[in-house]
């Protein structure tokens, strides 16, 4: 399954599987083969980072 390009739309893909299938960002981006420092980037882009504790991205 691809991601998806637009950055909203992937934060909402991305929350929904670390909620459900991955306890850190780092399991799920090796599980789909893409790089962590990209996804951060592009949500970053548009206000979001990535909380650790909550384990979701969040607005910043």
């Amino acid at each position: 399954m691809d991601m998806p390009k637009d950055p909203i739309m992937l934060m909402s893909f991305l929350n929904t599987q670390l909620r459900d299938n991955y306890s850190s960002l780092t399991e799920l981006t090796k599980s789909y083969g893409v790089s962590e420092d990209e996804i951060i980037s592009k949500l970053e882009a548009v206000g979001y980072h990535y909380d650790t504790e909550r384990n979701a991205f969040v607005l910043a």
